[in-house]
């Protein structure tokens, strides 16, 4: 039986952090990592440090991508800065932010953490995010309930690659096909996909698994017909 791990079976260093988010969660003093937007100030580009040995690269397409986000739904996620300014988390927001000619931009000031605290939430900050994934299937619906809205799609961070999530074609059938690469030279290794119409397919198998028995190199074959044509 597989059973739920308590606070009281933590290491105590484990336990000690837990009793302090839980306290946290409870109760709000003055210097309590939990903010409020009274908390959030505007301050200046030119006021704020980028820091040098950020290990996180925003390129320009996704630079521009956030600036599209900004100008859709607005400066949603402040810049997270210390007490003096230097940049914690937000680097790729203030770029964004300078290439619409923004010249301030939403701050939360983090006094709590101390200067290892600061260096390790640049790097967690990042990885956190990456750790989760889609639902590839709720996705599929709150995408085609936008489309039939009429939303524009190419606000939400993919730019113009936004997942179609077509049906994956059948490739089961391919296990009926003998293995080619005894009668087939040894660098023939790749595969492309080739669509049919319900009504050609069986057809197309059975040419495809005749001429493979023939030890014919059937994609070679194929492009050069294709070439013949276009």
């Amino acid at each position: 039986m597989v059973t739920a791990k308590t606070s009281g079976s933590l290491p105590y260093k484990k336990r000690a952090r837990l009793r302090t988010v839980r306290n946290l969660a409870m109760t709000q003093t003055p210097d309590s990592p939990i903010f409020s937007p009274e908390d959030i100030k505007q301050s200046r580009i030119i006021d704020l440090t980028l820091y040098k040995n950020n290990p996180r690269v925003h390129s320009e397409p996704q630079i521009e991508r956030l600036a599209i986000s900004l100008t859709e739904f607005g400066f949603t996620n402040p810049v997270l800065i210390d007490d003096v300014g230097n940049v914690i988390c937000g680097h790729g927001r203030i770029a964004a932010a300078k290439k619409i000619g923004l010249e301030t931009v939403p701050t939360i000031t983090l006094s709590h953490l101390t200067p290892d605290q600061r260096r390790a939430y640049i790097i967690a900050d990042n990885q956190l995010a990456l750790n989760s994934s889609w639902d590839d299937d709720i996705l599929k619906h709150e995408l085609e309930a936008l489309m039939e809205n009429g939303f524009d799609l190419s606000v939400l961070g993919w730019g113009d690659d936004v997942p179609t999530f077509a049906d994956e074609p059948d490739y089961g059938s391919l296990d009926d096909f003998e293995d080619p690469t005894d009668t087939l030279a040894s660098d023939v290794y790749k595969a492309i996909q080739i669509e049919f119409k319900p009504e050609d397919y069986e057809d197309a198998k059975e040419v495809v698994a005749e001429a493979r028995k023939k030890g014919v190199y059937v994609g070679q074959e194929l492009v050069k017909a294709l070439k013949s044509i276009i």
